[in-house]
């Protein structure tokens, strides 16, 4: 019964979800035309014959941190995307931007492989929150000679986007209405935008949560991730309890030591107290323990 209805809450929650949802936006990207149609949007450039892999990872060797990028595309002109989206500010965007960028050049070349041969590439974080605080819906970032203002052209760029921006100057109407639609995937937004470009997307959203297959994978993947947070909880308990048991000795050496060292200054039991933090009485208790 009760398995019944967790199943009809995640089922409800499924076609609940806006695209701004990890699985779902993976889900939707992976689509070559719909990866092709939000990029024209987001570049205000053509992009032809899009090849996808969602969640995509690049892992050289144990001893060094691999990433997953959410959805990596390239076009038939070879250059290279990375379309991450972001629900949570961890204030490390512009280095992990970096982080990211540095990974997917790495990957394009073989061993003797001419640096001419690495392609074009954009790192876009779309962001469900202002990452700059400046209200733009469009950070753009390329990199440029300080003295002169003249471009690096090194064929990088990084795009920020927000989806709360408030400064809708330069900005397409179109990309205004994707960024809003990301947060609210419902026919009512759809309807009040008359956008066809927003209408297509929800076109695919929709279709995706109306597949049952999906839709059980969905459910799957919350169940897996349940288990994997409350795994991790525990652990974490478990390593706290064990880290704080080791930093308590620690910490109770280095104010024993502390303690002593003073004593054997001079200092008074009351000034000793008003060095480290801790009463009389426990200043006495460590002298007496280590006569």
């Amino acid at each position: 019964m009760c398995r019944n209805g967790g199943e009809m809450e995640a089922k409800e929650q499924f076609k609940q979800l806006d695209l701004s949802n990890a699985f779902l936006f993976s889900l939707a990207f992976s689509d070559p035309e719909a990866c092709a149609l939000v990029l024209q949007v987001i570049l205000q450039k053509p992009v032809y014959k899009v090849r996808v892999q969602p969640e995509k990872s690049i892992l050289y060797s144990k001893e060094f941190r691999s990433v997953r990028l959410d959805v990596y595309a390239r076009d038939s002109m070879e250059v290279e995307y990375d379309l991450e989206m972001q629900n949570e500010d961890q204030g490390n965007l512009p280095l992990r931007s970096r982080f990211y960028q540095a990974e997917m050049d790495a990957a394009a070349l073989k061993p003797g492989e001419d640096f001419k041969r690495l392609s074009p590439s954009y790192v876009i974080f779309i962001c469900a929150f202002d990452p700059f605080g400046e209200g733009y819906y469009r950070y753009t970032f390329e990199n440029r000679c300080l003295e002169t203002g003249k471009p690096l052209g090194d064929g990088t760029c990084k795009i920020f986007l927000n989806t709360r921006g408030t400064r809708p100057e330069g900005v397409p109407e179109e990309l205004i209405h994707f960024l809003q639609y990301l947060e609210n995937s419902t026919d009512e937004f759809v309807q009040s935008t008359q956008d066809e470009t927003v209408a297509k997307l929800h076109k695919r959203v929709t279709w995706l949560k109306e597949d049952r297959r999906w839709e059980a994978k969905y459910m799957t993947f919350e169940e897996m991730l349940q288990r994997k947070m409350d795994d991790g909880l525990r652990q974490g308990i478990q390593e706290g309890v064990q880290r704080g048991i080791a930093k308590g000795i620690t910490e109770g050496i280095a104010l024993t030591k502390r303690v002593l060292r003073l004593s054997a200054q001079g200092m008074s039991a009351a000034e000793i107290s008003a060095q480290c933090g801790i009463s009389q009485a426990e200043v006495a208790d460590i002298l007496n323990m280590n006569e």
